[in-house]
């Protein structure tokens, strides 16, 4: 059958946008790759600082604790507030509606907001400091209702015949949860957490006011540290290391494609029931 005109024109229109966000994305990261592959020298991954080499292994090994601190917090508590709010919940309850409309109103503040909650809380009012305790926990916070969020989608995605076999076999609604809702969900629940992961590692106000910009590797979560982000930034800001800067983004670049593609063979080994 022949296409209308309106049908071609939306096909078009589709088209279109598919073929430019490809051409944006390729562009973006073919750009950074050509200006930071002649920069990744080994002197960039030295094991300390300092304004010959400005290393950026302090940088990497701060970003990895954070992002492990503050997925720590987060996932439990916004995978068990999801759990909650689906298969505990009453339906028309106001304390859950109430929660919804937070974590919707959380997600809408700056990064900024969360940066100067973290200063006046945490660095000050408990007196942690600026460091990467109170970075993550700041960042914590700030990731709490997309995971909660997307968990609770992806629970209720969950066809109610897997919770209703489960019963009719004798399982408990706790079984029931964690060993037939929490599998079939996971691929979202990790989608969740990908956005997350993607969002801490490019975060920088919030860390500027809580987590510091020492360029060192944090023997302890008392201690201020510097992420790649933080640690780019501040590369640029200098204007003596550019190459060098776009040498971070490429690292970066690469470490959230690997987390990416880890985080999707997971959710495919759940899936099978491998794991």
């Amino acid at each position: 059958m022949r296409k209308k005109p309106m049908d071609r024109l939306l096909s078009i229109l589709v088209w279109a946008s598919a073929g430019i966000t490809f051409f944006v994305l390729l562009y973006l990261v073919g750009y950074i790759l050509l200006n930071g592959i002649p920069y990744l020298k080994t002197s960039l991954f030295a094991l300390h600082f300092n304004s010959e080499n400005v290393s950026l292994l302090p940088a990497l090994v701060t970003t990895l604790y954070m992002v492990g601190l503050s997925l720590g917090i987060a996932v439990p508590v916004g995978l068990f507030t999801a759990i909650y709010l689906v298969e505990y919940a009453k339906k028309g309850n106001r304390f859950v509606k109430l929660v919804r409309m937070t974590a919707e109103t959380l997600s809408g503040i700056p990064s900024i907001i969360y940066g100067l909650f973290g200063l006046l809380i945490f660095v000050y009012r408990l007196g942690w400091g600026k460091s990467l305790l109170s970075g993550s926990l700041t960042i914590s916070i700030m990731i709490l209702p997309l995971i909660m969020r997307t968990a609770e989608e992806s629970l209720k995605a969950v066809p109610d015949s897997y919770r209703e076999g489960a019963f009719g076999l004798g399982a408990g609604r706790l079984r029931t949860v964690f060993r037939i809702v929490l599998p079939s969900a996971s691929p979202g629940i990790l989608a969740g957490v990908i956005l997350a992961v993607g969002r801490m590692v490019g975060e920088t106000a919030a860390l500027i006011y809580t987590a510091g910009t020492v360029p060192q590797i944090p023997p302890n979560v008392f201690v201020s540290g510097r992420t790649l982000a933080l640690h780019m930034y501040a590369l640029s800001g200098e204007s003596l290391y550019t190459g060098q800067a776009y040498a971070t983004a490429v690292v970066l670049l690469v470490m959230v494609i690997g987390i990416n593609a880890l985080s999707a063979r997971v959710a495919k080994q759940v899936v099978k029931g491998r794991i």
